[in-house]
């Protein structure tokens, strides 16, 4: 009797036992199957955010964003070439200045026309502009003109070009002073047609100046008569609209 009732009780252990191994590996299972679980989960959330990156950076490289960091490339590439001697450095330096005009009308047609517009783009646009603006009329004024009616005059460039860098600044700060103001003063100073007009005369004067440093071209005087000329009604212009901004934001504040 004594020895049944121990064989009994020793099955009955081992049943014990072979339940508590179980329930041990089970809850090892579902440790590993929750480690894996949470593995997978991370694996997932990286995966999502380099997707999210991904289209963020192709959200900001459109193509007129392209066009427009392509103009900020050339701005070095114009100063190498104004410098150097070669026979075809002055028609690079103006053919440089050219395609970079003409990047300018068309990354914003392209980004109205396809709808590629984005914030960084809006912001670096006008950057690439006054950067090569500005590097083209430094480079000019570090040269003495000699125009057929006046001769050699030192101040000649100087002049118009501290007016438009001088305004462009000063625009600048106005632009970004609006911009932490209501809308109605941000509208005060969105571009109007008299920014346009003053912008193709820049440009064109800028590029028949650059032009007329080729002595090879017929009348390099009366180009260099004509780029002053047209700069000159620039530099007006620019001053105008600076007056015109400024006289809006006045009458939006005084309502």
């Amino acid at each position: 009797m004594r020895r049944e009732t121990r064989e009994v009780l020793e099955v009955l252990g081992i049943q014990q036992i072979n339940n508590k191994k179980k329930k041990e590996d089970g809850v090892q299972f579902l440790n590993s199957n929750s480690n894996m679980n949470h593995k997978d989960q991370k694996h997932e959330n990286h995966y999502q955010e380099l997707k999210r990156d991904e289209e963020e950076i192709t959200t900001i490289l459109t193509l007129p964003t392209i066009l427009t960091l392509g103009r900020v490339a050339a701005v070095p590439l114009l100063v190498s070439t104004f410098y150097m001697n070669g026979y075809w450095a002055t028609t690079a330096t103006t053919s440089i200045f050219i395609v970079a005009a003409i990047t300018d009308w068309l990354d914003g047609y392209i980004a109205r026309k396809m709808r590629l517009g984005t914030a960084f783009g809006a912001f670096l646009d006008p950057v690439a502009d006054k950067l090569m603006v500005a590097a083209t009329l430094v480079l000019l004024c570090t040269g003495t003109l000699e125009v057929a009616v006046f001769g050699e005059v030192p101040w000649l460039l100087p002049v118009p070009s501290v007016a438009i860098i001088g305004r462009e600044i000063t625009m600048s700060a106005v632009r970004e002073w609006a911009a932490s103001q209501n809308s109605k003063v941000g509208k005060a100073v969105a571009v109007n047609s008299l920014g346009k007009w003053k912008t193709a005369s820049q440009m064109t004067a800028l590029t028949i100046l650059l032009a007329a440093r080729d002595r090879s071209l017929a009348g390099p005087g009366i180009l260099v008569m004509l780029g002053v000329s047209l700069l000159y009604i620039s530099a007006g212009l620019a001053l105008w609209s600076l007056f015109v901004y400024v006289k809006n934001i006045w009458r939006t504040l005084v309502k």
